[in-house]
């Protein structure tokens, strides 16, 4: 996976937005290792200077193992929590080359559009110099038994303990984060194209902190 820099406000070609499935394989996500949970912890915090560098594809696979993949292969049990176990949050991944769909069963990422998408997942300029955005998405549809309020009640708590797993992660790893909330989510949920039942409920940026 490569990136590159998005130059601000210049609009993609529109005939490049259709869907694509093309797979990108991750390596198997390391399992062990990192600082101890007290010190990642202590080192967590938002950052918002990013630098162009991007991340080898083994980090990319154990970050997203660590935000929401599968920690129980005999349960498909993952590594955080949702509430009745619906796993309601998708987590889409914009980078340079495109956006992709997290497929934590396979560990796999499925793209979903071939363009750079990041300078619009949220408002700040930072967004568009990260190497990655991600965009933590409710399926509402699988949350069927629940009503129109307990579904926005329980979906941002669900993003929230995904986005913290990313947090200790890059803690962990001497990389920088931070989520966000300030998204323009009815433009970027056209541009991902989603259904009425998929809501945008928090982005996150992740990579290497901007060297002074």
């Amino acid at each position: 996976m490569t990136f590159g820099h998005m130059d601000y406000g210049i609009e993609p070609d529109r005939r490049r937005q259709r869907p694509t499935s093309e797979l990108r394989l991750l390596p198997p996500a390391q399992q062990w290792g990192g600082k101890p949970l007290l010190e990642a912890l202590k080192a967590r915090r938002s950052c918002r200077e990013f630098s162009h560098e991007e991340l080898p594809l083994a980090v990319l696979s154990n970050l997203l193992w660590a935000a929401f993949g599968v920690n129980r292969p005999e349960t498909g049990g993952r590594t955080a929590p949702s509430a009745h176990d619906w796993e309601e949050i998708d987590i889409y991944v914009a980078s340079a080359d495109g956006l992709y769909l997290y497929d934590a069963q396979d560990h796999v990422l499925k793209k979903r559009l071939d363009w750079d998408l990041r300078a619009s997942t949220g408002l700040q300029p930072f967004v568009a110099v990260a190497p990655l955005d991600f965009v933590y998405v409710a399926d509402l549809s699988r949350m069927s038994e629940a009503s129109a309020e307990e579904k926005a009640q329980y979906a941002g708590p669900d993003a929230g303990f995904i986005s913290q797993n990313v947090y200790l992660f890059c803690a962990s790893e001497g990389l920088a984060t931070v989520v966000r909330g300030m998204v323009d989510r009815p433009r970027l949920a056209k541009l991902m194209g989603l259904s009425p039942q998929q809501k945008i409920i928090l982005a996150q940026s992740v990579g290497y902190p901007a060297i002074p």
